[in-house]
């Protein structure tokens, strides 16, 4: 598949002191099988060797952009800095200590082109956060709506791609909620769908540090996000209701964290 089937897809990855996983994380990107991407590196004003590291792999492959945060601002306003200098016309998202296999942005290039699709995801493979892969991997439903959406956010953040006119219309900030989660579901209450391939093309790792890796917390900003996007606070009970039993269903899988 040439550049010429489908153009060029943004890879906007946030990275913060992300020295022992970024070189893995851009790798994953600049071997896909679809060649035509760049990889947009927003440093959230980094104290360790990230930047050293990145600026190492921009000398060896110029699909590699560096762009710098003047201070540390936060996930969801670094993606909009990156989000802000993209030049595709879709876009992809990877967080810094998350890899995709290589077939990953292709196969979702022939679903895009089969339902013409404005969202796409898929599954989830899962590793430790040393890196040790977990037995278990989350399914990607084939279509998923708004409805469905809200009971369960499946789209992973890091397997996306997604129009970039949409994204920007849609784009949330706010580290004090699932801002991903937000963009997902101002998509589909359009009345669109999102398309899964149903394979684990995205490798998430499970890093008790990060902002929803404590199970209380990514509650709280999943209600903080129903709110965000408009629902009244008994709506907003009722699909919290279904976060967490989705939630313990999904978790009770993963049993190394």
């Amino acid at each position: 598949m040439t550049s010429r089937d489908f153009g060029l897809v943004s890879v906007i990855m946030a990275a913060y002191n992300a020295e022992k996983t970024i070189e893995q994380s851009i790798n994953s990107v600049l071997n896909q099988t679809y060649p035509a991407v760049e990889l947009l590196v927003v440093d959230d004003y980094s104290q360790d060797r990230t930047v050293k590291l990145v600026e190492n792999i921009m000398a060896r492959d110029n699909r590699v952009r560096l762009i710098y945060n003047k201070e540390n601002s936060g996930v969801s306003y670094t993606r909009k800095h990156g989000l802000e200098e993209a030049k595709g016309a879709w876009i992809a998202i990877l967080d810094s200590d998350d890899i995709w296999a290589p077939e990953k942005l292709e196969k979702q290039i022939i679903l895009q082109k089969k339902m013409n699709a404005d969202l796409l995801f898929t599954g989830s493979a899962f590793m430790d956060s040393d890196g040790q892969p977990i037995d278990w991997y989350l399914h990607a439903p084939s279509e998923v709506t708004y409805r469905h959406l809200l009971k369960q956010n499946v789209l992973s953040n890091s397997s996306s791609l997604v129009r970039k006119e949409l994204y920007e219309k849609y784009y949330a900030v706010g580290d004090g909620m699932h801002e991903d989660f937000a963009v997902w579901l101002g998509i589909l209450k359009e009345g669109k769908k999102a398309y899964g391939v149903d394979e684990p093309l995205l490798t998430y790792r499970i890093a008790k540090s990060s902002k929803s890796g404590n199970k209380i917390k990514a509650a709280k900003m999943n209600w903080n996000t129903y709110r965000y996007i408009g629902l009244n606070p008994l709506s907003a009970f009722y699909y919290e209701c279904w976060y967490v039993v989705k939630g313990l269903m999904k978790y009770k899988n993963l049993k190394q964290i």
